[in-house]
């Protein structure tokens, strides 16, 4: 009996390029995925994986086999999804979920959610899994998430494999956080020429919200000038408030600013990111999915009317 889940693990790789890389994408250790890629060779009696290098590429049996098992892999997720629209009783929406989402929807907008489908469909579990927008669209492509939230930035790019779906759920604006005694802290609006000399904290460099920033100030030179890194948006509201570094906050999510701070939209360009909802396309007929999309982009609907 072949292992479905290794299968998932050596298309990641093929898909990757690296088995550390699917990894990163599957969120397992080098070692686990390649004990599974060996126990799928020792099932199938061929080699899948080979050496080029340091790095991996499939052979001749390993393309096969990703190539191959792409249609069954996509009949079993349609299988499941009607499994679930035969649910017991009608109008019942049970099963699990499986949820990939970054850290300020979560807060923002996932938690309090998940309590009102949990008290709606009792029978249905959903796990939530908080990764960033590269690595939930690996997820969802890959099988190990069913449902991802991911966010686009301006024109920064995210790559999106033909087998997934795309929702929109709404726009998120960011703004400029400084001291309330910062000398531009009585501006209206800023442009990114306002805030070529300033300091800043941000994400790290390998975050779509950093790419954003960079992107803010193209054609500005020696800016942005990052001197504190971290990927908590608390951590950045705290080190504004002392006064030495600026932030960029999105707006989902964020604590309350207190009497210290105060928080200006960008203009020219203006700072803003397409929070959208991520599924493959054969779960399309899934209740749970489908309940849960709904939901979401219900919330959405809200908040983009608040804004």
């Amino acid at each position: 009996m072949i292992d479905l889940d290794a299968v998932r693990s050596l298309r990641t790789v093929a898909r990757e390029g690296s088995v550390s890389g699917a990894a990163v994408a599957l969120g397992f250790t080098p070692s686990a995925v390649s004990q599974q890629i060996k126990r799928l060779e020792r099932e199938t009696g061929v080699a899948l994986l080979e050496r080029v290098g340091r790095g991996v590429t499939l052979t001749d049996a390993g393309t096969q086999l990703v190539v191959g098992s792409t249609p069954i892999l996509a009949e079993l997720e349609r299988l499941r999804a009607d499994l679930q629209a035969t649910a017991p009783r009608a109008g019942t929406i049970s099963g699990e979920l499986r949820i990939a989402a970054f850290s300020t929807v979560v807060r923002g907008l996932l938690a309090p959610l998940l309590v009102d489908l949990a008290r709606e469909h009792p029978d249905l579990r959903l796990l939530v899994r908080e990764s960033e927008p590269w690595e939930t669209v690996a997820l969802i492509a890959s099988g190990q998430r069913d449902l991802g939230i991911a966010h686009q930035w301006g024109g920064v790019a995210l790559a999106i494999p033909e087998n997934i779906v795309v929702t929109p759920l709404f726009t998120d604006v960011a703004d400029v956080i400084v001291h309330r005694d910062h000398p531009l802290a009585d501006r209206a609006v800023l442009h990114p020429a306002d805030l070529a000399g300033e300091a800043w904290v941000a994400t790290f460099e390998t975050t779509i919200c950093r790419q954003w920033l960079r992107r803010l100030f193209d054609g500005v030179r020696n800016a942005p000038r990052v001197l504190y890194e971290s990927m908590e948006f608390e951590n950045h509201l705290e080190l504004a408030r002392t006064g030495a570094v600026v932030a960029l906050v999105p707006r989902l999510g964020r604590a309350p600013l207190g009497p210290d701070l105060v928080a200006i939209p960008t203009i020219d360009p203006a700072s803003t990111r397409d929070v959208v909802a991520v599924h493959r396309r054969s779960q399309a007929d899934s209740p749970a999915l489908r309940t849960t999309l709904a939901a979401l982009r219900e919330r959405g609907r809200a908040l983009d009317g608040g804004r």
